[in-house]
């Protein structure tokens, strides 16, 4: 309540000063451009250091780097890079300010790893449409819409080294980019997406939403199949959904082909947000994880992709496949490793349709090493890895063996939607990004104290705010160095993970009430 009155008169006041809010709006709810139009699918700002995004025979990625968008001086990547001091990184005041003033902040881990391996993107992209046939929607040429933006915040949370994440946190979102420009046209239309475009000039002059209600009326053309069933509907956020899911696939094949002349070991998580059109996609692969934050309910925007929560797609995919297990492990789970004397006798077991636990009896096979193995945090696939969804890992395979793991780590996201268009947004609204260091230690509870008890103390106008609170979720999650390590408030052990933050308010360049 309290924040929505300090949002009331904010607002009064810019109405009086003649000033939106929150910015201004396009008439379709389309971001203002916050500069020039770029050429399709550049970023509007600097590359990391060290980097060339498409470039072929270039050398390997420097050692370290940090995102472009923090402007480091190298004395500022010198600290950056201290695991002793772990100073927390945001962009400076006097810097280029991010987009929708989203606040960032970063910290090292205190040890894990020689660098800090998360990696961070923050872009405006233009989406310049592709040339299409002649005639198709037809009507809307001359209207002036060659394209559209998309804003885009990304974390992505390396292991085994950074190569991936650095390599990803440059491309992915070209590779959205990519996949939307087949789609300027429709999503602008709001006609429901044709189910099959025309892929020549000739039959260009037939258009498709005329040949689907001819035959949702029953009148079948000469040269078509009569159907006997109903079209599915497909709705623009779905092809959304769809060209996120296909970009991801598309990064890890490129991870895959680069990384012998990239020097790219390990792999990535991946966490993604892009506003579109009036509405978020979340797109998340890996375990870091996001929340919205509006007027204080707490709405899960992703959910952890671990061997415990995806149990039965493992386990199904290696019953489909036993030969990916390499004869060395078995499918089933059970409570703890079966010893041989154990043979014969009723132990619990799950397989793959089963939620619950029942006994079954012990049998030869049963005594290979469990395909999931642990619990929470040490929850472990193939005794390998402790996540089941992510880009790169191409050449990870089981200790000693040559049993690879990449079938079972799957790089597709999962993308889910919220729409800013339906509900009335204050500046106190937020969307926060983190990567796994901050949740390790942080609950959604105590991120959402935290982001209200910061945001209450600065003005609604005030645009720091956001920073601020990114960097406070960054050192309660780190904690104070003690003699005992780092320590949080109620002196349990601190994040000694690489910790990332974003924090996005949800009015962004427009007022969506």
């Amino acid at each position: 309540m309290l924040s929505r009155s300090r949002w009331l008169c904010w607002n009064l006041g810019a109405i009086q000063l003649g000033n939106s809010p929150v910015g201004k709006t396009r008439a379709q709810g389309q971001p203002v451009p916050l500069s020039a139009p770029p050429p399709a699918g550049k970023r509007l700002s600097q590359k990391p250091r060290g980097s060339g995004a498409g470039a072929r025979g270039s050398p390997p990625p420097a050692a370290f780097c940090r995102p472009a968008f923090l402007q480091l001086t190298p004395e500022e990547l010198r600290r950056a890079d201290d695991h002793t001091g772990r100073a927390v990184q945001s962009p400076r005041d006097g810097r280029r300010r991010l987009p929708w003033s989203t606040g960032y902040a970063e910290v090292i881990n205190a040890g894990k790893s020689q660098h800090n391996e998360d990696q961070a993107c923050c872009e405006v992209v233009f989406v310049e449409q592709r040339p299409s046939p002649r005639g198709w929607l037809s009507s809307r040429e001359g209207s002036g819409e060659k394209g559209f933006y998309f804003h885009y915040w990304a974390l992505f949370d390396g292991h085994a080294g950074s190569g991936a994440a650095v390599m990803a946190s440059e491309r992915l979102h070209l590779h959205i980019c990519e996949q939307l420009r087949e789609l300027v046209e429709i999503l602008q239309d709001p006609s429901p997406p044709p189910i099959c475009l025309p892929h020549d000039t000739q039959a260009g002059s037939a258009d498709p939403n005329q040949m689907s209600n001819a035959e949702d009326r029953g009148e079948v053309l000469n040269d078509a199949v009569p159907r006997f069933h109903l079209e599915k509907a497909v709705s623009h956020e779905s092809l959304v959904i769809g060209a996120i899911e296909n970009a991801f696939k598309h990064m890890d094949e490129q991870i895959e082909r680069e990384r012998a002349s990239q020097h790219l070991p390990g792999g990535c998580c991946a966490l993604a947000a892009i506003y579109l059109m009036g509405k978020f996609y979340v797109a998340n692969a890996g375990d870091s994880r996001a929340i919205i934050i509006r007027n204080g309910e707490i709405i899960p925007m992703s959910r952890e992709f671990t061997p415990e929560t995806e149990r039965q797609r493992l386990q199904f995919l290696a019953l489909l496949r036993p030969e990916l297990l390499g004869k060395e492990f078995t499918h089933l789970e059970f409570p703890r490793r079966i010893q041989p004397k154990e043979l014969g006798k009723k132990m619990l077991y799950r397989d793959q349709n089963m939620n619950g636990w029942a006994y079954k009896k012990i049998e030869e096979d049963d005594l290979k090493f469990p395909l999931i193995f642990g619990e929470g945090k040490k929850a472990r696939m193939m005794a390998t890895i402790g996540v089941t969804r992510g880009l790169g890992d191409h050449d990870l395979k089981v200790f000693s063996s040559n049993i690879h793991i990449k079938p079972f780590l799957s790089c597709f996201p999962e993308v889910r939607v919220y729409d800013l268009t339906q509900y009335e947004h204050c500046p106190d609204d937020v969307l926060v990004l983190g990567t796994d260091g901050l949740w390790d230690v942080t609950n959604d509870k105590e991120v959402a104290g935290v982001v209200m008890e910061v945001l209450t103390s600065y003005e609604p106008n005030d645009p720091c705010r956001y920073t601020m609170v990114a960097q406070e979720l960054v050192v309660r999650s780190r904690g104070v160095l003690k003699e005992r390590g780092w320590r949080l408030a109620n002196d349990k052990l601190g994040s000694g993970d690489d910790i990332s933050v974003f924090v996005i308010p949800l009015g962004g360049p427009g007022n969506y009430t």
